[in-house]
């Protein structure tokens, strides 16, 4: 069997890709129990995070392998095999490995050295377990990977290179200044309880905010939550926790606000977010041209054959002839639209007239021509600045995937709105520090110690195997030679059974030992099935050693 990882992650896709693709726990739930129903696999473990989905699984062959998972990960997420294809990436045996560590150190994370994915990892880990989908190789392979992890936080600075996400966008949030000074005296509303929500409070509340406002659809957990904010020792942060109904309230006196809830809906509109900066100015806030908010209520386009889009499914807060609607889309989607939009198919909606549909229709076609250059126009990660934009009056942090807060906030003005996808945009400018390279250095170096491991493992059971054969060759000879001689006495007999035990153990040892280090080196696997064929082992003794080594090892295996 051999190990194989199918997925894709902010360094592959789009976030608008990412973000409908996201698993919930019972989608996760489904496609473990999928894959290993496959017939290509044996054992499987999901890493779910808000910018990564990632299919582990051991299987017998590859490119059955990689069919069957990419096919699963289309299945269980909703996006079309043939839309997902362009953004999966695959790793097999050795890569396999080494992307996992990587990521597991953090050098593959949004935020480099980031500590947060460890827990990830470890959630992985357990639920696989709990499932019972991790057998022996992802069993160890994760919990190596924690090791590893741990081991690159410890031995190096990379903790100075890395951010939490939280930390990073409220960064992002107070435009690189101080966050201590940008957070003073301000009010926060935090919408969830989850882990990330928690991480965000406990920040925000250390970097001296004076009210936390707590809401989640659970409202025990929001009390909880508010509870241990309240009884910190660090900090001296008013909490209290409300129920999600009463979020509109609390969004008009929020100064700041962070969402990570695991809904698959948008929490807060651009309306309701407009609303709250009108609260606090007095006056509704501007928006950028050709983005003009749309009221959920407003007329949209009407349904053409010919448009490309689907108009049911697009969500209010874009012109759905703008830049955001047509992102993605290759060259022939986007003159197929273009002359869609040029055809005079569309009707005013949210205050758009005809001149402005037809700017669009412009911008589409020269869109298409650049389409025709680079393949595939990329996704839109920060819009154009508004002339003479008023400083902001509420800021808001979108941590989840599928995103909370609607994207079309950025372009409100009163408002600033930092998400996955412009904390992608700017930790890619990020300065890398020099402990990236070492470890870098110990990945490679963990990556070849437990391929080695693995290897080696692998010929154990045959090197078992072969001794046990070795000794049921002695015990039949030493009976058959007791039945030809029955006058020797026990002292005899027992001088006899340890000369042929040590004459079979010294022609064993140096065939055993070399095998084992001759199995451990890369590409080494095949010196088990060479042992097999040359003493005609039996396949069912060698497999029953593995089973009872697994046994034994899940059994000590800590909690």
């Amino acid at each position: 069997m051999s190990l194989l990882v199918v997925g894709l992650s902010h360094r592959s896709a789009p976030v608008s890709v990412l973000e409908r693709a996201a698993l919930n726990a019972d989608a996760q739930t489904k496609l473990l129990h999928d894959t290993v129903a496959a017939e290509p696999a044996t054992e499987a473990a999901v890493l779910a995070t808000c910018n990564r989905i990632e299919l582990y699984a051991d299987v017998d062959k590859f490119h059955a392998g990689v069919a069957e998972l990419s096919t699963l990960l289309a299945q269980h997420s909703g996006v079309g095999l043939e839309e997902l294809t362009p953004y999966l990436y695959v790793h097999y045996e050795d890569r396999a490995v080494h992307h996992l560590f990587s990521v597991a150190c953090g050098l593959d994370s949004m935020v480099v050295g980031e500590g947060q994915i460890l827990g990830q990892i470890k959630d992985s880990l357990a639920r696989a377990q709990d499932l019972h989908t991790a057998g022996k190789l992802l069993n160890d392979l994760f919990q190596q990977a924690l090791r590893v992890g741990k081991r690159a936080h410890s031995e190096t600075g990379i903790d100075r290179a890395g951010q939490s996400l939280v930390t990073f966008g409220l960064e992002q949030l107070a435009a690189g200044g101080d966050v201590q000074r940008w957070a003073a005296g301000r009010r926060a509303l935090v919408i969830g309880a989850g882990s990330m929500s928690s991480l965000a409070a406990a920040t925000l509340a250390r970097a001296g905010v004076a009210e936390i406002v707590v809401a989640n659809r659970t409202f025990d957990r929001a009390e909880r939550l508010a509870e241990i904010l309240q009884e910190a020792d660090d900090n001296a942060v008013t909490a209290r926790a409300v129920r999600m109904n009463a979020v509109p309230d609390e969004l008009t006196r929020a100064d700041v606000v962070v969402s990570c809830t695991g809904a698959t809906g948008l929490v807060l509109t651009a309306e309701s977010v407009a609303g709250a900066v009108e609260g606090r100015t007095g006056q509704p806030p501007a928006t950028e041209p050709r983005f003009t908010a749309v009221k959920p209520e407003a007329p949209q386009p009407a349904a053409d054959e010919n448009c490309p889009l689907d108009l049911a499914a697009a969500q209010p807060g874009f012109s759905v002839l703008g830049e955001a609607a047509v992102a993605g889309m290759d060259a022939a989607t986007l003159e197929q639209h273009a002359t869609w939009a040029a055809g005079g198919n569309t009707r005013p909606a949210g205050g758009r007239t005809t001149e402005s549909a037809e700017v669009d229709a412009e911008l589409i076609t020269a869109l298409a021509a650049t389409a025709a250059t680079v393949g595939r126009i990329p996704e839109r990660r920060r819009p154009e600045p508004v002339t003479e934009r008023p400083a902001p009056v509420v800021f808001l942090l979108d941590l989840a995937m599928p995103r909370d807060i609607d994207a079309a906030v950025h372009r409100l003005a009163g408002a600033r709105l930092v998400d996955i996808e412009s904390l992608a945009e700017a930790s890619a400018d990020a300065p890398m520090a020099a402990d990236v390279d070492q470890v870098r250095r110990i990945v490679s170096d963990e990556v070849a110690a437990f391929g080695a491991a693995m290897r080696a493992a692998h010929i154990t059971p045959t090197v078992v195997a072969l001794r046990t054969m070795a000794a049921d060759v002695v015990a039949a000879e030493i009976a058959r030679l007791h039945g030809r001689l029955p006058d020797l006495d026990d002292r005899q007999r027992g001088e006899i059974r340890q000369a042929v035990h040590r004459v079979v153990d010294k022609l064993l040892h140096a065939p055993t030992v070399r095998i084992k280090q001759l199995a451990a080196e890369p590409g080494g696997t095949g010196y088990a099935d060479a042992l097999r064929t040359l003493f005609d082992l039996d396949p069912e003794t060698v497999a029953s050693v593995s089973r009872a080594e697994d046994s034994t090892e899940t059994k000590d295996r800590p909690a």
